[in-house]
């Protein structure tokens, strides 16, 4: 059962923001071949913001994603494509509603 969420906010310097969406265009293979994170989004919130969302069944797999190549991958980059450092906060699944074929 999906319990743990993620939501990183993320804000691009300017001039950047077309390099970060395509950060999380590559980031999209990285988090398909993570077996413990069945949610994943990367989103485009205005023309500099962006965000991700993910969500986990256990509080070990959301510290595993943290501290996985998509982490390591954001901040690797931070610098060159951030103007803030990335804002990550920790989120409870209060309910869920997904396609069967999505969990």
């Amino acid at each position: 059962m999906i319990q743990y969420a993620l939501y990183a906010r993320l804000e691009a310097k300017p001039g950047k923001e077309e390099d970060v969406a395509a950060f999380l265009a590559t980031a999209l293979d990285m988090a398909n071949q993570e077996t413990t994170t069945p949610i994943w989004f990367a989103l485009r919130i205005a023309p500099s913001t962006f965000g991700i969302f993910d969500a986990f069944a256990s509080e070990a797999d959301r510290q595993a994603h943290l501290s996985g190549p998509i982490g390591q991958a954001l901040m690797k980059h931070a610098g060159e494509l951030l103007a803030t450092p990335p804002d990550i906060k920790l989120l409870e699944v209060l309910g869920i509603k997904t396609p069967t074929s999505a969990l």
